[in-house]
């Protein structure tokens, strides 16, 4: 028998792995990647009788090789919060699906655990930007405000190092991250004894969004707020939690980040008014590489001739 692990490369993907191998610890083959490298179940090669864990990644974008997978004779557990599409009916498939706006993969794992390792569940919906949720799912840890804010640093950090175009740009490959978290019962033991790991990742979070915070927008309005970001390292790191950072501050409006890419095309990041958590993804896949879920979605290459069409649909959407 052979176990093969597959998980975005964000917070949310790595802690809801960590919790399961926490409860059932495997020698596992790890398949990640970073934030937008969801098409994992490709990679994969199978035989009857291994067992597949999907962690996070959008049935709909993987259905083709699911169907591949479970013809191969492995068993699957599919977990995720995106767009699903319709649910093949397989004896050796087992889903877990919620699209709420206010649900992420964490989140799921931890009920179907019965909160055996909360802490890292918190963790891994604060990396999603699910505050309300992640405070709430807290509340029987009686935290002190303190460490609920270590929780919630340790949640975007881990979502942060998700961002870039590749595996170079990151600081840590999430296969790696993944294996040091799931060495600690705790993220509170996580950041004080790995503190290289834990440092890394707080230093490099707070050296890019400065950079970010000197940047001014290129749309505003009262619907909409839209900045660009230049081709570099930084930037292509700081996308998504950039994004999350400006719909925390301004709630009522929808917001987008977009970064240059080497061949004059954008990669976008989306977030929807997080007062009205709808229509992210439906934004996102008006354009051929667009996809996600209502919160919070994005589009891998958005040509620059398009620039235009983007904006308008964005404001017209939350108008």
């Amino acid at each position: 028998m052979r176990y093969v692990d597959c998980f975005n490369g964000d917070a949310d993907g790595i802690c809801a792995l960590t919790q399961l191998r926490l409860h059932q610890p495997v020698e596992s083959e790890l398949v990640t990647g970073v934030k937008r490298d969801i098409k994992l179940l490709e990679r994969i090669k199978v035989q009857q009788g291994d067992l597949v864990t999907v962690l996070d990644i959008s049935l709909d974008k993987n259905r083709f090789e699911l169907e591949r997978v479970l013809g191969s004779g492995a068993t699957v557990f599919y977990c995720d919060h995106h767009f699903a599409g319709e649910i093949p009916d397989h004896p050796k498939l087992t889903t877990l699906i919620n699209t709420t706006p206010d649900v992420c993969t964490s989140l799921l794992i931890n009920q179907q655990l019965k909160g055996r390792y909360l802490a890292w569940a918190v963790v891994g919906t604060f990396g999603d930007n699910l505050l309300k949720s992640a405070r709430g799912l807290a509340k029987p840890l009686d935290l002190t405000d303190a460490q609920l804010n270590e929780l919630e640093l340790l949640g975007i950090y881990l979502n942060y190092n998700g961002y870039g175009a590749g595996l170079e740009d990151l600081y840590f490959d999430p296969a790696v991250l993944a294996q040091r978290t799931m060495q600690f019962a705790s993220p509170f033991e996580f950041m004080l004894e790995d503190p290289e790991t834990f440092g890394t990742l707080k230093h490099g979070y707070h050296s890019d969004m400065n950079h970010a915070a000197a940047m001014t927008p290129h749309h505003r309005s009262a619907e909409a707020e839209i900045y660009i970001l230049p081709n570099e390292a930084w930037a292509r790191r700081v996308s998504g939690v950039f994004g999350n950072d400006l719909a925390n501050r301004a709630p009522d409006r929808a917001h987008a980040v977009l970064t240059e890419r080497s061949d004059g095309q954008f990669l976008v990041s989306v977030r929807a008014p997080l007062n009205n958590k709808q229509h992210a993804d439906v934004v996102c896949r008006q354009f051929a590489t667009g996809g996600g879920r209502a919160a919070a979605a994005g589009i891998n290459q958005l040509p620059a001739s398009e620039l235009t069409q983007f904006i308008s649909v964005l404001c017209e959407t939350y108008r």
